[in-house]
Parts: C-alpha cells; structure tokens; sequence
C-alpha cells in the first residue's frame, strides 16, 4: 500500500494533503450522523436507479400488454407502464431494486429534512456556513421535486393524478402558463411526450446538479470549515474534540453505511410500496379514491385542498389563485425564507461573529419558536392532502375537515411558536436555578426545626460549560429590540 501510494504521490502530487485529511478530527456526537444518512441513502438511491435505467422504457406509445400478471393481459397501455410491469415481475430482483430505490429516496428526503431542522434549531446556519445552508435548501428542493418526477414515471392511475395536478400548476403561471405546459407535455394533457421528458430531468438533470452539489455540501466545505459542536468544557471556535479520520471514523461511517443500506433493504423486503399493477395503467377518466401522494409532497396536496376558490381578472386575464398560492407562491416563499434566513438573523441580531460553537434550542427562543411554528404549519398542511382519508375513517363530513384545516393553518403555527418560546424561557431559567443553586442530588435531611430540605451539588465544569450561553453579540443602537438580543442570540432571559 506504501509502495502505490508513493507511486501516486510521485505523479499526481497531494500525499502532504492526504496525511493531514487522514489525521482530520470528526466530532463524535449523533445529531452528526443524520447527514451521513442522507449521503448513504444517496448512494443506495443512485446505484438502484442505474440498474433501473437498463429496462424502463420511457415512452408513451400505447401497446397490449401479454405477460405474466394475468389481470393485465390484454389490456392496452403505454410502455413506460409496461416496462415497470417487466421489472416487477420479469426482471430478476427486478421488484427488489424497484422498492429499494423507493424506500431509499423516502428515507433520503427524511434525513434531509431533519437534518436541515437540525442545523436550523441549533444555529448550525451562521457564518461561515450560510453558503453551505444555501446549498442544503437547493439540494432539498432538488431532491424534493426529482421525487415528484420519479414517482410519475410509470404512468399508473396513482402517478397519472399527480400528473394531473402538475399540469394544472403550470396552467395557473400567469401569461406564460398555456404555453409551458403545451411545451412540457407535448400538446392538450395528457400529451406524448411528459414521460420521455420528465426521465430525461429525472435521470440525467437533476442528478447532475445533485453530484455537483452533494459532494460540495457534504465533503468540501465541511472539511474546509471544519465541523460544529456542542458547547462543552475546554472548547471553543478554534478547538474541534472528536476522532480522527483513519482508522476510527472510517471505521465508524462504514458500519454506519452499512445499517442504513441494511434498513433501507429490510424496509424493500418487508413492506410493500408503489403496486402499480394494483391500480392499472393511467386514464385521463379515472382517479383512484383515496389518491395520496409519497409524505413530501403532502403538504402542498393539502394547501391545493383548503385554499378557497379564488380568482382575480387583470387586464383581462383570469390569473387562479387557488392553485397559484399553495403551489407555486407557497413553496417559493418557505424555499426562499429557508435560503435568507440566516441573513435575515443576522440583519437583526448585529451578530455577524463566526460560529463553530452550537446553540441549544432554549438559548434562542425566537428562533426556536419559528422553527417550531413552521413545523406544525407543515404537519397541518401535510395532514390536510388527506381530508377525504380522515373524514371517511372518522365518519365526519370533508367541509367539516376543510374548514377546520382552513382555521388551523393559521392558528396552529401562532400557538407553537408562544408554547415553544415560552418553554424554552422556562428551560433558560432553569439553568440558571442549576448554575447558582447545584444539582439535585435525591438526598433529603431533616433540619433541626423540623422541617426536611434536599442537598444539592454543586454543578461540574462540565455542565456549567454546557448550561452556560453564549455571550450576546454587540448590536448597533438603532435597534432596541433587546428581546430579540437576548433571545435569538441566545444570552439570558430576564423573564421567565
């Protein structure tokens, strides 16, 4: 190994560079881990769709089918559906690949997703990492909408509805919307040409830009930056505590690889996803009842579902502000918000310091409180794309759920963020009863006048180190928002 490494050095260079990155030190915390899931399900995710782009036939020509799912026989569809019906029963592991590739992109979006809430509550976002926050957001929306193509792929009834529902978004584009859709489906839907086009988006686009981008985010600018940690003893913005990089993080990340591919495979096997064959080739006269698309795209499902029927005529065009709203005005802004939101902090905090130190959730209340509030805003949005779903189960009307879905999107959010920032007050202040008054120990004495008291500890560097925020940045006079001082920057809170 030497003797390769010294013939590689000699003609490429870079063996200086390749000691040190071995010796890098990686914090050993498991919040860190949920991007490496991510990264590890992009891999399974990757490799099962090479194997996919062998057989799938992405073409709308109608033909009959004649294999070995007999309910099918005879049935005319296009080959795109055909083709998934070959892989799922023709194609040796054809079905297992199939779900793998599913499983993996569900659980690819997951870690993204709480990866990304992690960085956000714990402050992970600030400089010198607001480039690499950007990046994240581009890679979740990437990853969000390649999703949403895939899943249209195979031009089942399932698929077909969602089909629908795109159409009728890039119709509602104001002026332009006519025109974009003929372009994208190949003239009036359903047209002949959506498929091919959205397989070349979805296999050679968008994966293109998600390699371009991934390694960015998840291995250069992390090793130049070098890694975010916890507050604890000792540490500070210029020390990193961890393990290095060869032999034990190796070590570590392989394992880990391996779990996820091994979850990722159990979850192919075990639970069924995506039965095609169940829900027969698409029609534009059928829609299956009960219609709901994979978790990520619920959201904007349930924002089509209780918007109001509105319109507004400009200039003598009819511009749909139900569909224009939840699907495209909607998601631009949550997009858009994400991607400025650690500038827009910093605008308001002073706070333009590098960080490599993390926040804990309570040491930012507001921030906090926002977080909070946009994920209850999601999950009511989310649990609204299946109004019809809940109504049937609990036997109550669907205007019953719309409404109720229509006043909770706006009270929810309002709630969480009080609840949350009033908790994390509270949590601020006991802290503070813990660095002045000691730990409590669950020894109870008896006084001499009678009555009974528990002796506390005095708490460790350690604890202290972890309990104490940070200090406030300097902010400019012309802001005397000093709740936000306290609260965003995390310093203490004079209420509790």
């Amino acid at each position: 190994m030497n003797r390769v490494a010294a013939w590689f050095d000699a003609r490429l260079g870079g063996g200086a560079w390749v000691r040190k990155a071995m010796r890098k030190v990686f914090p050993e915390h498991w919040t860190f881990l949920l991007g490496e899931i991510a990264l590890y399900a992009f891999v399974v995710v990757l490799v099962t769709g090479v194997f996919l782009t062998f057989f799938f036939k992405p073409s709308m020509s109608e033909v009959v089918y004649a294999g070995p799912y007999a309910p099918l026989r005879g049935v005319r569809m296009s080959e795109a559906y055909a083709s998934t019906l070959e892989i799922s029963f023709e194609v040796r592991g054809g079905l297992l690949i199939r779900q793998l590739h599913h499983w993996g992109t569900l659980v690819f979006l997951a870690a993204i997703t709480v990866h990304l809430l992690r960085n956000f509550f714990t402050g992970a976002f600030r400089k010198p990492r607001d480039l690499n926050w950007i990046i994240g957001v581009a890679l979740f929306a990437l990853v969000m909408f390649n999703g949403l193509f895939g899943y249209s792929l195979p031009d089942d009834v399932l698929s077909g509805a969602g089909l629908r529902i795109l159409h009728a978004i890039t119709l509602s584009v104001p002026l332009v919307g006519t025109y974009l859709a003929s372009f994208l489906f190949g003239g009036e839907y359903p047209g002949e040409d959506i498929i091919a086009r959205l397989y070349s988006i979805h296999t050679l686009l968008i994966p293109a830009l998600l390699l371009a981008l991934l390694p960015l985010h998840a291995l250069v600018l992390t090793w130049r930056q070098t890694h975010t940690q916890f507050r604890a003893k000792r540490l500070s913005n210029a020390q990193v505590r961890g393990v290095p990089f060869y032999p034990a993080f190796a070590a570590k990340t392989t394992a880990f690889f391996l779990f996820v591919f091994a979850v990722i495979a159990l979850l192919a096997t075990l639970f069924q996803i995506n039965p095609i064959w169940l829900y027969g080739p698409y029609r534009p006269s059928v829609v299956g009842a009960g219609s709901q698309p994979d978790w990520y795209m619920a959201f904007m499902e349930g924002a089509l579902r209780i918007m109001p029927p509105w319109e507004i005529t400009v200039f003598g065009f009819t511009v749909s502000l139900s569909v224009l709203i939840p699907a495209l005005i909607g998601p631009g802004a949550l997009f858009t918000g994400l991607a400025l939101w650690p500038f827009v902090e910093r605008w308001i905090t002073g706070d333009h310091r590098v960080h490599h130190l993390l926040d804990r959730p309570r040491d930012a209340p507001i921030r906090t409180g926002i977080g909070v509030a946009g994920v209850v805003f999601y999950g009511i949005l989310w649990m609204a794309g299946g109004n019809d779903v809940l109504a049937h189960t609990f036997h109550i009307s669907l205007d019953t759920t719309t409404r109720f879905f229509r006043v909770a999107v706006l009270v929810g959010p309002v709630l969480a963020y009080v609840i949350a920032y009033r908790i994390a007050l509270g949590l601020q202040a006991r802290d503070r009863r813990t660095l002045t008054s000691g730990v409590e120990t669950g020894v109870i004495v008896r006084l001499p006048a009678g009555g009974y008291e528990e002796i506390e500890a005095p708490a460790g560097d350690e604890l202290v180190a972890a309990l104490t925020p940070p200090d406030p940045p300097v902010r400019p006079s012309r802001f005397n928002t000093a709740d936000w001082r306290r609260a965003v920057a995390g310093s203490r809170a004079d209420d509790d």
